[in-house]
């Protein structure tokens, strides 16, 4: 059994911010026309893209003390300055101080957002599906990759709660390109009978290795990439070192009902907490 306490959040969410925060610094040297913004306040960080960018928002806030109204006044102003709305996503292991320290100033529950966790010193083998070819993919590839993952996210599985997010191709586009090209993320592709099917990526720092998204084809579904996609990252992150791999689904997602079936638990939820700008 695999369960999260507040250390544990607490480490899943420092590693989540520097995620962020590389995130941030590929989107400013690849795109540096955007006031790409990542302020670190509280324990957490503030980031902003460009407009209608996924990464515009706060994470992990609630773990080094609860941030005080002068802090959140320059976070809220720097979106405000943006015209972009303000997202603030907080663990359900953070200080409760924060959500009500939140709801005071006007923020309103939108949705929540599951993390789940796996121990990378259980044993699980790769998963070997007829038909299924997981493998890393070439730097000449990334075209091809990226043309696979956001058809994927913008085609979405309808079971489960769903999402509060929908964005255009073009900025997912950028967005993803920006993420892969920051330090550390490892893209993985998967073939079905020869065909690119399903595609994904890994970043390991820390100890906590991070599942930051795949998706597949909509006609390749049901056929059991994903489990070969997780499977496979799960033995690359335990050769690297990593003691946690961590992903985050939609509650009740066909996503988090793989996850699941591949031994990965529920840890914590995050409430998407927002304003307008």
């Amino acid at each position: 059994m695999f369960f999260a306490d507040i250390a544990c959040a607490a480490r899943i969410e420092r590693a989540e911010c520097e995620l962020a925060r590389d995130w941030s610094r590929a989107t400013t040297a690849r795109r540096p026309e955007l006031d790409v913004q990542a302020m670190e306040f509280a324990g957490g960080v503030a980031c902003y893209a460009g407009p209608d960018a996924p990464m515009n928002k706060v994470i992990g806030l609630g773990f080094e003390g609860v941030p005080d109204e002068a802090q959140l006044t320059a976070v809220e102003s720097m979106y405000r300055e943006r015209s972009c709305p303000i997202q603030i996503e907080v663990a359900s292991l953070a200080d409760p101080e924060v959500h009500a320290s939140l709801t005071q100033r006007g923020y309103t529950l939108r949705s929540f957002e599951n993390i789940l966790g796996f121990r990378l010193d259980e044993a699980s083998p790769v998963a070997h599906i007829e038909g299924i070819e997981i493998v890393l993919d070439e730097p000449s590839g990334l075209p091809a990759w990226l043309d696979t993952i956001v058809t994927g996210f913008i085609s979405p599985d309808t079971q489960g709660a769903g999402g509060a997010e929908d964005f255009q191709r073009d900025v997912l586009e950028e967005i993803i390109h920006d993420m892969a090209s920051a330090d550390g993320f490892r893209r993985y592709i998967a073939r079905r009978h020869g065909q690119l099917a399903a595609a994904g990526t890994m970043r390991v720092a820390h100890g906590v290795a991070h599942m930051c998204g795949a998706s597949t084809l909509p006609e390749h579904r049901r056929r059991g990439l994903q489990t070969a996609l997780v499977s496979t990252r799960l033995a690359d992150a335990r050769s690297e070192g990593a003691e946690i791999a961590v992903m985050t689904t939609q509650p009740g997602s066909k996503s988090q009902q793989n996850a699941q079936k591949q031994g990965f638990q529920l840890l914590y939820t995050r409430a998407v907490l927002v304003k307008s700008a």
